[in-house]
């Protein structure tokens, strides 16, 4: 059963984003606008009570701490003000559900299915997830700190304001993906799909990998370091039917 808060104990303000994100919409001296961080500032909070999620579920203002949830169905769930901290999400069924002004902290899970999900104004922090399903998703002003997510299915996701700092995305798919003012700040991109994707301000240079495996004529729109044009120059090349010898 959901239970929504009246006041409570266990909560503590909190501001999300990244120095390097700073204001809204400052160009960074290269022209790309940068992201607009979230802003989340926790009520107190309520402990949850216990017991499961339940699909079209309204959870306001409520402290998950290391709950269970491998398994359950929250589809079309609205979590508002929330903070849910080691929590376990795997097989955990979240499609359609919003998470809004909500900070998720050491989750994990395998396979949890946040397909065609909507994200504003979440900061997750040192998730070890793999096999997230977010395709079709909608994420505004969320920071992905720390970290490491393996095998990201953001395809067709609309993503705008969004910062990856500090983490690892193993084989993330963004194919089809609108990428709209998102960052890449100390993360390792590996084997990327950029398959069809849309990108608009996407700033790379931070990045302490960019390895795209699919996709790489879609980065057009996106700002790139010297070295980082060096490293995937072979696959430039290889793109563009260049051959080089000697």
């Amino acid at each position: 059963m959901a239970r929504r808060a009246a006041g409570g104990t266990g909560g503590s303000g909190r501001s999300g984003g990244s120095d390097r994100s700073g204001g809204s919409g400052g160009s960074g001296g290269s022209g790309v606008k940068r992201a607009r961080p979230p802003e989340v500032r926790l009520p107190p909070l309520v402990a949850y009570g216990g017991g499961g999620l339940e699909p079209d579920g309204d959870y306001d203002g409520l402290e998950f701490a290391e709950a269970d949830f491998a398994g359950q169905d929250a589809s079309g769930a609205r979590f508002m003000d929330c903070a849910l901290t080691g929590c376990a999400l795997d097989e955990t069924r979240l499609r359609n559900a919003r998470f809004l002004d909500s900070v998720l902290t050491g989750v994990r899970g395998v396979g949890t299915n946040l397909s065609e999900a909507t994200l504003r104004d979440v900061e997750f922090v040192d998730a070890r997830m793999g096999g997230v399903q977010l395709h079709g998703s909608t994420l505004e002003r969320v920071v992905i700190r720390g970290g490491k997510i393996d095998y990201l299915n953001l395809r067709m996701a609309n993503l705008r304001d969004v910062v990856f700092e500090g983490c690892v995305l193993a084989e993330p798919d963004f194919a089809g993906a609108r990428l709209e003012r998102v960052e890449f700040v100390d993360c390792a991109l590996k084997r990327a799909d950029l398959t069809n994707a849309t990108l608009v301000d996407v700033d790379l240079r931070g990045a302490a990998e960019v390895d795209i495996a699919r996709g790489v004529e879609r980065l057009a729109g996106a700002v790139i370091s010297t070295a980082q044009l060096l490293d995937l120059a072979p696959v430039l090349a290889g793109q563009m039917g260049i051959r080089v010898e000697g």
